[in-house]
């Protein structure tokens, strides 16, 4: 029994992915333009647009999801003056995990005058699905990022819940090498049962972060002139404005993230308008 438990570990590990995207861009001219691209793994990048001022860069996963074991390096980087906005081609998968978390590791660096938007699709979280994410952000004073992410916890397209599971996400931004924002959200174990605490998400399965740095009340304000299909708070602090979202199902929180996202940018990747 022990032999085969063995081999079977070892089966698995012999089918888990790592990926690995390695983008930075510079401003050539006013426009943004590739620098350098590396590519490993199930992991590819493409760019649906290369005439505007602004580049737009599209991760796929050629694997189709996620599953335990499986670990997603992507670094991106905004050269001085540079104005790159990265999504994703489609909604990420997170299956369930018999064993070790998913993990998926993100690095974004923003030089002087350069704008990064980090826009991409939401987090699917299947049933017993376990994801590990850390974000590290590096940006320059004069630098300007928009972050979202957005996680829904089950296929709720399907009626599907995620009962039980694991979900960690770790963020940590810098400023001028300060740092200026820090948190660590982590759900184990009842998933379901946890998500409808009233202090948690009151039944809420869709969540999502909008982090605007610079932010001021301006944006706020922007944002606050929405009308939302869930729950929507937003706020700004020490130059950065952040936004809070939670909804009953994964196409109530799409409408209201673009709507923030909007709100704070002015445009969004084409393919959020699809």
């Amino acid at each position: 029994m022990v032999a085969h438990a063995a081999a079977s570990r070892e089966v698995f590990a012999a089918n888990r992915a790592a990926g690995r995207i390695a983008l930075s861009v510079a401003a050539q001219g006013g426009v943004t333009r590739r620098r350098e691209v590396y590519e490993d793994g199930p992991l590819r990048v493409r760019f649906p647009n290369v005439s505007g001022n602004t580049l737009e860069a599209m991760i796929v996963n050629t694997a189709g999801g996620i599953a335990g074991g499986d670990r997603h390096d992507l670094e991106m980087s905004a050269g001085e003056g540079a104005s790159l906005t990265v999504t994703t081609a489609a909604a990420e998968k997170v299956y369930r995990a018999i064993e070790p978390d998913a993990e998926i590791a993100v690095k974004l660096t923003a030089a002087a005058n350069a704008r990064l938007n980090w826009l991409p699709q939401e987090t699917i979280l299947f049933d017993r699905a376990r994801l590990s994410r850390r974000i590290e952000v590096e940006l320059d004073d004069k630098a300007t990022l928009l972050m979202a992410e957005a996680v829904v916890f089950g296929r709720t397209a399907m009626g599907e819940a995620m009962e039980e599971g694991a979900f960690t996400d770790c963020w940590r931004v810098r400023r001028g090498g300060r740092l200026v924002f820090a948190e660590t959200v982590r759900l184990e174990g009842a998933i379901a049962k946890r998500l409808n605490e009233p202090a948690v998400t009151g039944g809420g399965v869709a969540i999502a972060t909008v982090l605007s740095v610079p932010g001021d009340e301006a944006a706020v304000d922007r944002v606050r002139a929405q009308t939302f299909c869930g729950e929507v708070g937003v706020s700004a602090w020490n130059g950065l404005a952040v936004a809070r979202l939670c909804a009953k199902d994964g196409a109530s929180l799409r409408r209201d993230l673009a709507a923030v996202a909007g709100a704070f940018a002015g445009a969004l990747p084409r393919l959020w308008l699809n």
